[in-house]
């Protein structure tokens, strides 16, 4: 029996395609006793691990001289957001020996995209900022509508 199978799970809109070596913004919600906030997270993609509802992808950053992973799953509700910064070039899938590294050493060089590659991001932006769109005047229509009940 395949967990799948039973519950039809949908990925969460707001996460764009990942990949090892990009540098991501994750927003994420954070519930701290009644109150909820947003909390960001930059870094590099260390790992994308692909396994259906089990997908997760982790970021890695050094503040103050700490490094510090944070995983995130893919299909989470509670990751409100993903913005990718830049595109790195390397050449592994996981990028475990960025933790040995410190400063200028453990910089990833940038991938320049070809202008194909560059129109189907902003074409993949442009449609999960109108799914966004549509989800609000949705939630607003069925807000107004318990209202007027």
């Amino acid at each position: 029996m395949n967990i799948e199978s039973l519950i039809e799970v949908k990925p969460n809109p707001n996460i764009p395609t990942l990949a090892p070596g990009d540098t991501v913004k994750v927003r994420a919600k954070i519930v701290e006793g009644e109150k909820e906030r947003t909390q960001l997270f930059q870094g590099v993609v260390i790992k994308v691990r692909h396994g259906g509802v089990g997908s997760s992808f982790t970021v890695r950053r050094v503040t103050h001289g700490v490094g510090v992973e944070r995983t995130f799953p893919l299909y989470s509700p509670l990751v409100e957001r993903v913005e990718v910064v830049r595109h790195g070039k390397v050449r592994r899938a996981k990028l475990y020996y960025l933790r040995g590294l410190s400063a200028k050493a453990s910089r990833i060089k940038e991938r320049r995209l070809s202008p194909q590659e560059l129109e189907r991001e902003r074409e993949e932006a442009r449609r999960l900022k109108q799914k966004q769109e549509l989800e609000q005047e949705q939630e607003e229509a069925s807000k107004l509508q318990q209202e007027q009940e």
